[in-house]
Parts: C-alpha cells; structure tokens; sequence
C-alpha cells in the first residue's frame, strides 16, 4: 500500500507564519494511522503564502498555501481520506487538471533540491535523495586534481558576492604550502532582505557538509568551521544535528566511510556584524579578535584561520558542489550564460506578489524573474526599480528591466549580484529613502578602520537626511558623487568600496526626483514625512470622527457630522487616518 505523505513547512518562515498550530492539529489528525506519513520539512520557497502543506498521494503532489488549522483539517478529511484536491488554499498541483504556476515551474533547482522535500533533521532521507553520493564517489574514483578541474569545468563561481570562480579558489588553496588547510563556510549572512543562507541551512545542512567535506578532500584540508551568525538558531539547531549524524555515519571524522581522508568541522557562531562577511575580517573574528579587514595579500588561500592556507565558500557555493560532481561539469554549465553559469537562488522581498525564495537560471531576464517568477507588483501599481546586491549594490530602473541576470550585466548597471537579495520596488517607493536607508546601515556597520568609510558614509548620510527633509541644496549632489568616488578608492574592504552603490544609481537613473526635494521641496513618491502634508477634503469628509480617534498625535479635530481638519504642525504623517476614512476624504500633498 502507497502511503500519503503530507509535508509542513517547517523553516522560520513558515514557524512565523503560523505553522506549528497547523502541524499540531494535523499530528492530532492523524495519530496512528498507518497508511499515512506526517514529517516537516524545510523552507519551501513561496513565502508569501505559509503556512504551506503539501499532500502527496498516488503520485500526485498538491501544495496548500496560508493554511490554517481549520484548514489543515479540511485538508485531512477531503484529500488525505478521500482524494479529493480542494480549491481552497491550493498552489501548485501536479495533476493535470490544475492550473499553471510559473513560479514553480520557471525555476531550476540544484541549490534547493531537497528544500521543502525532506526532514532535515532525519539524514536518511538526505541520503534516499542521493545525499553523500558525490562524496563516496571523490573518495573511491576521482584524484583531488580531478575534482577540482571538475568545479572549474562546471563553471560555477562564489555564489557570495564577488563571483570569483570557484575551482581556482581550490587550485589555489590545494597549491599553497603546508598539511594544516581548512575549508571556511561563510554563512554570515547580513544583507537586509536576503535569506537564501539560512533557509539552506535550516532545510538542507547535509548538502552543505557534503560540499565541504568534498573541497576539503579537494584541497588537502582536515579541519572545517561554519561562521554563522547567532541570530540563526534553528539553522544552528538543524547543523548541530546534521554534524552528530554525518559523524556517527562516518562521513565526517577520522578515516571517513574507511579511506585515508580524515576531515572535521565545528560552528563558529558570530555576533551578526555585517563587516564579517568579508574574509578576513571573518578569519579575524574567529580567532576571536575583532572582526576587521586587513590588507591583502597575503590572501587566505596562503594565509587564512591560525595563518594556515584556508578556503572560504559561501553557503550557496558549496550547496551546488555535491550536485556537480554527482551529475557532471555539463549539467551545470548547460543552465546560464557566457560566463555566468548553473543557477543563482535569489530572496525576492519588497513590492512583489510573490515574495520567497527562488532558484532561476543565469541568465534569466530581470523582468521574467520580476513577473513570471515572482507574480509582477501588487495593488496594480506600476514597476519602479530593484535593489540588487543588497546595501552594496544599486538601483536597476524599470528600464532595464531585460537585463540578463548574469554577473557581467548586473554590474554594467551599476548593481551588483551579490548574495542574492532582490528588493522590488513600486512607484511609492522613494529612492532618496532607499538610497538613506541603505547607507545608514553601512555606515552603522562600519568597522571604522578606514577614516573614508567611517567619516565619508556619515557625511554622505547627513547630506541624504537633509535632501529627505527638503534641506538640500544642489551642490550636495555633486558633494555626493565626490564623496562616493573618495570612499570607494580610500576603503580597504568590499563594504566601503560598495557603500556608495545605492546613492550612485539612484543619482544615476532617478537624479529627477532629488532634483525634486531640492528645487520642488517635494516628494514625488509621497513617501518622505518632512515633505508632504495631510489635507481634508471638506465637501467629501462626513464627519464620522474615526481619524480622530485613531489619530496617535490628536491632530485631527471637529465635530460629529461636520467636516474635520488636520492640524499640519501636529501631524506625523503616521497614515492611520487614511486607512480608516471610509470615503476617501484624506488626500497626501
């Protein structure tokens, strides 16, 4: 008898949105059945729509989205007991009769192959979806040169910023002097709106241990630390579990599954500074010194942790490892273009439908991944731009938007891929407050070593303040381009030499609108308080008093069934007011 299995997303994500009631209620339902299996699993990836339960059932998988424990029970009685796919909830079913969803099939998934599929906490099911395969295979038939010049056929580069290939970041470290090597998994993950890191880690840890036992292998390294920040308990939690199992099954430790490889690792939690992404300032922090960059070279393939030779990969970097060794260099490199191959995991968040994590295709157009993949700008408004490569990338406009989303392109815009965070935003969206919103965080997370950052991005941040409040004049964006050219030449590290990316593609491509802050003293966007006012509209206001009495400041006066007004001194432009008035009678100037 084929048993139904039915799947609850698990990760942070859905834990937020609800689903531990719903797994509760359904492990009620279904306590001690036999021809029904009831498991979590990790982040599925439409996060816009948790808490999600799939169902498989004779072949058929139907995923359920924003489901509630009266839903989860409904589910069980209609589907579970009689095969019956409810409308309600449904997402994505593989039957035919169901509905198309370009979100789930635009996208090709290597990195997230067992994401939303298996118990990460189980490593047999890891390995029943092929898990520890690629390593068995390096270690009974394939020499350290062989799988290295394999990575560097696939054509796969750091998926963390920077783009480097990987396969010469291992020629290197195996080349360098010395038997004391270690392999470094970088899972500082800081940019705001990315999360592709953490939802690896907290639904499939294994795929990542398997990465790095095989670069280790690659190499010639024995030791391995996973730098994750604390601010991931479960991804931590989900490690700890995946590092007891895969030594207990001797696929880390000494003589791993018999041969003459003995390779281990441990977690190095860090304290969440952003500068920490960066690899030196990282190796700082885990010999427990302050986590600031130092001058290279010497690099760390030469010199890293302790001063021995050290290989530092990004999480999604040695999440695809295992898959290419395991199904070939040409699998890999068939996905992408030029130089850019395999595929890219993004967090899509922002003004977008669909928001979650997705893995496309290089090569991709940012429009298809924008549209198609994340289901276009909610509320009809239109398309303005995309923040790509988080606080040290820039602003893509609406008119780039067939920009392949490949490393050399995404940079010809000004952007950067970075680590994969995709902040969409619509035509409410200021780019002045983008652009000061991103710098406040650099400049909040500079180490201070370098004066240029440290002082420079305070400078440049003081001067976006006073164009948001209608202050500015029009050499401040002439002070702002020289700024950003003498931060990016006198910044040692990536974070000063990228902080100025959102201003300078916002200046860019939207220098109109600070134009209009500082000539017009206005807002096109309505989004800057300093910059707009609440007004009233008398002939259509029907004195109901529900702005006033949600009003936080008390700026709204007048009688029952007479037309109010707003005090405009008083008024904190907090938008309560709008979102009760029942006849629209609150306009923004």
């Amino acid at each position: 008898m084929t048993k139904t299995i039915v799947k609850v997303g698990m990760a942070s994500c859905g834990v937020a949105a609800g689903a531990r009631p719903v797994f509760d209620r359904l492990s009620t339902l279904l306590d001690g059945r036999d021809d029904v299996v009831l498991k979590q699993v990790g982040c599925v990836g439409l996060c816009f729509s948790e808490p999600l339960v799939e169902i498989e059932r004779e072949g058929v998988r139907s995923l359920y989205g924003k489901v509630t424990p009266e839903l989860a029970e409904q589910i069980v009685q209609d589907h579970v007991n009689q095969g019956k796919v409810l409308t309600e909830g449904l997402i994505f079913s593989t039957s035919e009769a169901a509905p198309e969803n370009t979100m789930v099939e635009k996208q090709v998934r290597v990195v997230l192959r067992n994401c939303g599929r298996i118990d990460p906490e189980k490593i047999d099911e890891y390995i029943a979806a092929g898990g520890y395969e690629a390593l068995k295979k390096v270690l009974d038939s394939m020499p350290p040169e062989q799988v290295i010049q394999e990575i560097l056929d696939s054509g796969l580069r750091g998926r963390g910023g920077a783009g480097f290939p990987t396969g010469l970041k291992w020629k290197f470290a195996r080349a360098a002097q010395g038997s004391d090597k270690y392999v470094v998994c970088n899972a500082d993950e800081g940019d705001p709106g990315a999360f592709m890191d953490r939802s690896v880690l907290e639904s499939d840890p294994h795929s990542v241990l398997e990465g790095m036992a095989i670069c280790a292998y690659a190499i010639g390294a024995t030791h391995g630390i996973i730098y994750c920040r604390a601010e991931y308990p479960l991804a931590i939690k989900h490690l700890n579990i995946a590092l007891k199992q895969a030594r207990e099954r001797s696929f880390l430790g000494e003589r791993i599954l018999g041969k003459d490889f003995s390779f281990d690792m441990y977690i190095k939690e860090g304290a969440g500074a952003f500068v920490c992404g960066e690899e030196t300032a990282l190796i700082a922090s885990i010999e427990g010194k302050r986590g600031t960059p130092r001058p290279r070279p010497p690099f760390p393939a030469q010199s890293g942790v302790w001063g021995k030779p050290t290989n530092i990969n990004n999480v999604e970097t040695l999440a695809n490892v295992a898959w290419i060794i395991q199904n070939g260099a040409g699998a890999f490199n068939r996905h992408g273009i030029g130089k850019s191959r395999g595929t890219k995991v993004f967090a899509l968040a922002g003004k977008i439908a669909k928001g979650g994590l997705v893995e496309v295709p290089m090569g991709m157009p940012l429009r298809e991944v924008i549209f198609d993949v994340g289901g276009g700008i909610p509320g009809g408004k239109a398309f303005k731009a995309v923040q790509m490569g988080g606080p040290s990338g820039g602003c893509i406009p609406a008119a780039l938007l067939d920009t392949p989303v490949d490393y050399e392109s995404i940079n010809a815009t000004g952007a950067i891929m970075g680590s994969g965070g995709m902040i969409v935003m619509d035509e409410s969206t200021c780019v002045v407050d983008v652009a000061k919103f991103f710098l406040s965080f650099t400049q909040r997370e500079s180490c201070g070593k370098c004066p240029f950052c440290r002082i420079g991005t305070k400078r440049m941040l003081e001067i976006l303040e006073r164009i948001s409040k209608g202050e500015g004049k029009m050499e401040d964006l002439d002070l702002l381009e020289e700024l950003c050219a003498q931060i990016k030449d006198g910044s040692l590290c990536g974070l000063g030499q990228t902080a100025p990316n959102p201003v300078l593609t916002t200046l860019k491509y939207f220098r109109a609108e600070y134009e209009a802050h500082i000539l017009d003293r206005k807002c096109p966007a309505k989004a800057c308080t300093s910059l707009i006012h609440y007004t009233i509209n008398p002939a259509t206001c029907i004195g109901c008093t529900k702005c006033a009495r949600v009003c936080p400041v008390k700026a709204i006066s007048g009688s029952v069934k007479q037309p109010h007004v707003i005090d405009d001194e008083t008024c904190v432009r907090c938008g309560q007011c709008i979102n009760v008035c029942p006849v629209k009678a609150i306009t923004v100037e």
